[in-house]
């Protein structure tokens, strides 16, 4: 082998090694950025109110993205001034407008804490179970 050629398989070498670990990089479950991107993408399905002036922190804890130390300080927070609007829990470090819009739907100032996570069985339907495919109701197929 002369030394043009194996500057070739070497160089193929090390080009086929970045391949195979850029290919495992993208592969389902073996990054931790991959996982957090599931675990984001995919929110689970909840019902419900938490009352931002009386949730525990474990009731706070159950709303999208927020954890046990956004949860400390909203408890904080109301200690010294009790919530009056819900938009007032943008005044807590943490809390922007993006994350509040997220959360709205789920916060109340009076009434009880009712927000309860939902399980699989419980959310709705998907759409694509709903309605067969035009193959399925026998169209596109042709009998001669």
């Amino acid at each position: 082998m002369n030394t043009n050629q194996h500057r070739r398989l070497t160089r193929w070498i090390q080009l086929a090694g970045v391949a195979a670990g850029l290919m495992a990089l993208s592969l389902p479950g073996t990054s931790e950025a991959a996982t957090a991107a599931r675990k984001k993408a995919a929110p689970k399905p909840m019902t419900g109110v938490v009352n931002l002036n009386t949730a525990t922190p474990s009731q706070l804890d159950l709303l999208p993205g927020v954890g046990a130390k956004a949860a400390e300080r909203i408890v904080a927070f109301r200690q010294k001034t009790p919530f009056t609007r819900i938009e007032e829990l943008v005044k807590v470090k943490g809390f922007g407008k993006k994350k509040f819009d997220k959360l709205k739907p789920h916060l109340a100032v009076t009434g009880p804490n009712t927000l309860k996570l939902l399980k699989a069985a419980e959310g709705p339907e998907p759409a694509a179970a709903a309605s067969p495919t035009p193959q399925a109701q026998g169209r596109g197929v042709s009998s001669r």
